[in-house]
């Protein structure tokens, strides 16, 4: 048994970034592909290799509709753009990323990779949304974002929540996802330093 201490998740952030994190058999979380194009360009190689059939990409700031047209016209790219800015996601936002995750699920072999810039908030987020609407329990669907995910915060978790009851005051659920988030909290700030100091490498 392996006792070595590890370091704290920040000081890692890095080197999860752009990594490929299999939540389950079908869906994929990541952060997005590298600015430098050759670098981008080996990205798209190991989607390929990895199975990847369909991208949904949320980022407000950038697309890689066409490179990844280009390089893989065989996996299909969504651009579901959206803030960062901490403020509440719309539900028109997840709406959307629910329809593009049903469409693609019609396919058996799909294989779905949700990403942002960094993989921390925005991803996270719309995967949580899209494990709910298949019936994952909320803490449960957490937990595998996180275990699967690390540098996962899902910032916009309660807003997913809220889509998920669609006016419906489930408060015991609510209560048990906050007290979950409360009790596995991790250094967002300093996981957001850290690819930002090396993201460009």
């Amino acid at each position: 048994m392996d006792i070595t201490p590890q370091p704290p998740i920040h000081q890692v952030a890095d080197t999860w970034h752009r990594r490929l994190c299999p939540v389950n058999d079908w869906l994929v979380l990541s952060g997005d592909l590298h600015e430098d194009v050759d670098k981008a360009v080996e990205q798209i190689r190991e989607w390929e290799e990895a199975g990847i059939t369909h991208v949904i990409d949320v980022r407000e700031e950038w697309s890689d509709e066409q490179l990844v047209a280009d390089v893989a016209p065989g996996i299909t790219y969504m651009h579901l753009p959206t803030h960062d800015h901490g403020g509440a996601q719309s539900d028109e936002w997840f709406e959307a990323g629910l329809e593009a995750a049903r469409i693609a699920r019609e396919h058996p072999d799909a294989k779905v990779l949700v990403h942002c810039h960094m993989g921390v908030n925005r991803g996270p987020s719309m995967g949580f949304r899209i494990l709910l609407d298949e019936g994952v329990e909320p803490v449960q669907a957490l937990e595998m974002i996180r275990a699967a995910r690390p540098i996962a915060a899902v910032l916009y978790a309660e807003d997913a929540l809220d889509h998920h009851f669609n006016g419906v005051d489930d408060q015991a659920t609510r209560e048990r996802l906050r007290e979950w988030m409360e009790a596995h909290p991790i250094d967002i700030a300093g996981i957001i330093s850290r690819i930002n100091r090396t993201a460009h490498r």
